[in-house]
């Protein structure tokens, strides 16, 4: 056992209310084993800015990420990004990009040669009995980016559902 992850979720208005949709993420990392992570304790968070335009879909996803227990606590907030276009083809296909960085601590940013960012091109799909599928391959674009890496999530929607 390394650790656990908390994750909160919400919407500050009702889809649609507004001309963007508005949400926030809160995560609190604790990881009791130092070989995954030095930080034992971890605050992200990130609001979550959401447009349609018809069928293309825009998410914008700033995060911001600060250490408070372990050797970076004393650091101020990291910033990172989780960014996606997607185009709903069908109810079930949604083929998109997606766009992942990070460049240090927003007072302290580190050297564009350190720094990790990514492009991901990405297939949704939403299958029968509430299950929800994206997988793809992400291409470092930095020289501190690993050169090829994989995506493959799954959430069961109905499941999660069932227990709240």
């Amino acid at each position: 056992y390394a650790g656990s992850k908390y994750r909160l979720r919400g919407r500050l208005f009702e889809q649609g209310e507004l001309p963007i949709d508005l949400g926030w993420y809160a995560e609190m990392e604790w990881w009791r084993a130092p070989e995954v992570d030095n930080e034992q304790l971890e605050l992200e968070l990130r609001p979550i800015i959401e447009k349609d335009f018809g069928r293309l879909s825009l998410i914008l996803n700033p995060k911001f990420e600060k250490a408070l227990v372990g050797p970076g606590r004393n650091q101020g907030f990291e910033f990172g990004y989780a960014n996606k276009i997607s185009y709903r083809m069908w109810p079930i296909f949604s083929p998109g990009v997606e766009f992942y960085g990070g460049m240090g601590l927003l007072d302290d940013s580190d050297p564009l040669n350190e720094q990790q960012h990514y492009i991901f091109p990405v297939i949704d799909s939403r299958l029968p009995g509430g299950i929800a599928v994206s997988f793809g391959a992400g291409f470092g674009l930095t020289r501190g980016s690993d050169q090829v890496i994989t995506k493959f999530n799954i959430e069961l929607e109905r499941f999660v559902g069932s227990l709240l």
